[in-house]
């Protein structure tokens, strides 16, 4: 095992083994997310690209569900291999997946349940709720497959197969792209056929994950047998896993906030910032790859109490998220124009939504820093830390920052509020690890 992870002692090697299939995978997610906003636009109505945007916190909470599970399993299941205690993965591997799906389930019910309260919360209106409805339904009845598809994929990368993960997230992206035009416009099914399009996709993705799994990994395990684990274990996923959960949650908050900011300037704002954001995503999620890739050998190495290489592998990587993020942030702020364009070539889009996006980017590299910190805080199975820096860049310090900025700079302050709260989390992120972390490897 230590040979998927740690390539003859060679960290950079090992660390691009593993991160390039992830990288990968997350730009597949971003076409994946990408997709559904592209053909929706084509479509050229304004409300409906609204009311599908405002659903965007419904797929981030499921993939904070997943994230309990997921981010808790492999944060575990490395620090276990490193530990060399091989037979507890297969029991904790089968306890994340099987509870992932049932954590699906019940969000699932609770969203088509709830679905008449939910949507005017999530900022829908007369113009848009009917859209909106069209797509939630069906996303929340995918969500199951949604949140599982993340426990196979990040525990996947804890044994080392980054590039099956890839491929799992490949076949439901490709299975998308193909489907989207066909069910959006060619079927005139709108809205619900974007969401079909991305439940069958997810399902695709598992039963490839499953087969996989069952097939190639030599210590992940799907046994029923196996479910049951000790409590001790437990504390230790849902430890990492909640906050990161909790992060995904607040993330989803963060933009339900913005969007309610928003909702006072028209829908064609709140149109327009779904564009952008998800526009920023091509960036945020390379970062997220480059962190999250790094994650096995982050808690593997923490697991041995490798202090050495535990320092070797954070310089190097912060060194590679801050030169991408800076490079990548670069090309987004000076392309804004053209890139809002591409998904609709609306006059007041444009020029609204290239603005977002500038502000939006402005400060991703302090955000991919505060990403990289926060991972290796939970890699360290620190639970308390990892839980405030979960909540504080899209939580409090943003929302914070949105309800000052809001009143002293009107509009611009809603649209600047994330760049201030990526500067002051960073400040935040950075003390926190020095006392935490740092000062115990000198």
């Amino acid at each position: 095992m230590d040979e998927k992870l740690l390539i003859n002692g060679n960290i950079p090697k090992s660390y691009f083994r593993l991160t390039i299939p992830n990288v990968l995978s997350m730009v597949i997610t971003l076409v994946y997310n990408l997709a559904d906003t592209y053909f929706i636009a084509a479509v050229g109505n304004t409300d409906l690209v609204a009311g599908v945007s405002l659903c965007a916190p419904v797929l981030t909470i499921q993939m904070a569900f997943g994230n309990v599970f997921a981010q808790g399993g492999c944060s575990l299941t490395s620090r276990l291999l490193g530990a060399a205690k091989k037979d507890d993965v297969k029991h904790v591997s089968a306890h994340c997946i099987y509870a992932g799906y049932l954590l699906g389930l019940i969000l699932g019910v609770f969203f088509l349940l709830a679905g008449n309260i939910l949507l005017p919360l999530l900022g829908a209106d007369r113009d848009t709720v009917g859209f909106a409805a069209e797509y939630f339904y069906w996303i929340a009845a995918g969500s199951p497959f949604i949140v599982a598809s993340y426990v196979y994929t990040n525990l996947f990368r804890s044994e080392g197969m980054s590039k099956e993960a890839m491929f799992g997230s490949s076949i439901g992206a490709v299975l998308n792209i193909i489907l989207d035009p066909i069910f959006i416009s060619g079927l005139g099914m709108g809205a619900r056929g974007a969401a079909i399009a991305t439940v069958i996709g997810y399902i695709a993705s598992d039963i490839y994950c499953t087969v996989v799994l069952l097939k190639k990994s030599q210590v992940l395990s799907m046994n029923l047998r196996c479910f049951r684990i000790s409590g001790e274990y437990e504390k230790q996923i849902l430890g990492i896993g909640i906050p990161a959960a909790i992060m995904n949650i607040v993330q989803s908050l963060s933009v339900i906030f913005l969007n309610h900011f928003l909702l006072p300037y028209g829908n064609v704002e709140i149109a327009a910032m779904g564009i952008a954001m998800k526009t920023v995503s091509i960036v945020n999620l390379v970062l997220i790859g480059l962190a999250y890739g790094g994650q096995p050998l982050f808690g593997y190495f923490f697991g041995a109490k490798d202090r050495d290489n535990l320092k070797k592998l954070t310089r190097f990587n912060l060194r590679v998220i801050t030169g991408t993020a800076v490079v990548m942030s670069a090309v987004v702020f000076a392309a804004a124009v053209p890139l809002i364009r591409f998904f609709m070539d609306d006059p007041t889009i444009v020029q609204g939504g290239s603005l977002m996006l500038r502000l939006q980017v402005v400060t991703m590299t302090f955000a991919g820093i505060v990403l990289l910190l926060t991972l290796i805080f939970q890699s360290a199975g620190k639970i308390g830390v990892s839980f405030l820096l979960s909540v504080s860049r899209q939580g409090f310090i943003f929302l914070a920052v949105l309800f000052l900025a809001s009143r002293l700079l009107g509009y611009y302050g809603v649209l600047a509020a994330q760049a201030i709260a990526d500067v002051i989390s960073l400040v935040l992120a950075g003390s926190l690890f020095y006392r935490g972390i740092y000062k115990d490897w000198k």
